[in-house]
């Protein structure tokens, strides 16, 4: 139960850098419209592999976003949410000005920080000795920065700048903890989501674990055969009702509570019992009831072993006939710590325009996870609350709760 003095907070900025869009209106097109990213990869040497089809971000410019700091100084990833930063700023309808005397957050959590920088310099050594590795390179690599170079970007004063390296639960710990720091007070605005870029180690590892898909990320279909790894950023930008309300800012959505916990039971396989806990936890938080959440945006890997746990523990929680429930990971892959951020933008959007994003490349429906998965096409509907699930290795999972804001109760 929340304490009668904590604020009520809202969703007042969107930044998206996605496969299939890049920038709020181009990725709620994709959504929509249910585009896939899936091709060939071709941001590393992908020689020895079967098979190697990812969901990479192939127009991104971030020179088109980034002003202060120079792009080249930062690595893929910050470069990724430094943008998405940026956008969330504009379509909030700020400025630097705004930001930069206010008590602010930037959280961003993230699976493999500057792994594909990692990449790059182990490649040098191995090949040509340490003597080659290239020092700029080797100063982008502290994970740190996808968080403080949103800060530097924006010239912010008073700002506490975290990266939560959550795996692939990180979005949703970085607003989870955005969250936190608005409703208590301690800060005024807060950016938060979650970034990562396509590396070789991220892909390699997966791929060893049988997990990576030939063609195809089908989650919940009964011939699924695992993801794709993706990459991109999501970044929100939260704060207080009465500051939305005080400055006249749209409002996407209402961020009613979340949940975290950490079971540890396997260094990769799910739990179910701690999943359906963690959803649980989330819906407590935002003393919300089971029956009055309308759709549910899942984590949804398209492996045997998630889609088949993670709708067991919706069951546990819904009972036989839960809300619909989608993966967007059909469209984008599996952006690692960006997946639930990138989720929640959806989120908000799918409460702002009413609809639901669909799961596409859908056949027919494992009768082990027994859900409507929306497939293939978008469906129109009036969502009022909407619950995004982020799992991760190791144990770590993370849900949120959006709803409809419709004025003060």
């Amino acid at each position: 139960m929340l304490d009668a003095s904590a604020r009520r907070v809202v969703i007042t900025g969107l930044g998206a850098v996605s496969s299939i869009g890049i920038g709020t209106a181009d990725f709620l097109s994709g959504l929509r419209s249910g585009r896939s990213a899936a091709k060939p990869i071709t941001a590393f040497d992908t020689t020895g592999f079967d098979h190697a089809v990812g969901c990479e971000i192939e127009t991104f410019d971030p020179s088109a976003w980034i002003h202060r700091l120079d792009p080249e100084s930062l690595g893929r990833a910050s470069q990724f949410s430094v943008s998405a930063a940026r956008m969330a700023v504009a379509d909030a309808g700020l400025d630097g000005d705004d930001l930069r005397l206010r008590r602010c957050l930037t959280s961003v959590g993230t699976t493999d920080g500057e792994s594909r920088d990692l990449d790059q310099l182990v490649e040098s050594e191995v090949r040509h000795g340490p003597e080659s590795m290239d020092a700029t390179v080797a100063r982008r690599v502290p994970a740190g920065r996808l968080s403080a170079a949103v800060a530097q970007e924006l010239g912010l004063r008073h700002v506490e700048a975290v990266t939560l390296p959550t795996a692939c639960a990180a979005g949703n710990y970085a607003i989870g903890y955005g969250y936190d720091a608005i409703r208590s007070g301690d800060v005024e605005y807060a950016l938060c989501g979650g970034a990562d870029a396509l590396c070789r180690k991220t892909f390699t590892g997966f791929y060893r674990l049988g997990t990576i898909a030939p063609e195809r990320c089908q989650p919940f279909d009964i011939n699924r055969q695992g993801i794709l790894t993706g990459e991109g950023a999501g970044v929100l930008l939260m704060e207080s009702l009465e500051s939305a309300l005080a400055r006249g800012a749209r409002i996407y959505a209402e961020v009613l509570g979340y949940g975290l916990n950490c079971d540890a039971y396997h260094p990769v396989a799910p739990n179910q019992d701690s999943v359906a806990r963690c959803m649980q936890l989330a819906l407590d938080d935002a003393e919300v009831k089971p029956s009055e959440v309308d759709f549910i945006s899942a984590h949804g890997t398209g492996t045997k072993a998630n889609d088949v746990t993670e709708a067991a523990a919706i069951r546990r929680v819904f009972g036989d006939e839960p809300p619909r429930t989608v993966s967007i990971k059909s469209m984008i892959g599996h952006s690692m710590g960006a997946a639930s951020a990138l989720a929640s933008i959806a989120c908000a959007l799918a409460i702002t325009e009413g609809f639901i994003p669909p799961t596409i490349n859908h056949v027919e429906t494992d009768p082990e996870c027994a859900v409507d998965c929306v497939p293939n096409q978008a469906v129109e509907a009036d969502l009022r609350v909407v619950q995004n699930n982020g799992l991760a290795f190791g144990g770590n999972n993370s849900v949120v709760i959006y709803g409809k804001y419709e004025g003060q109760q």
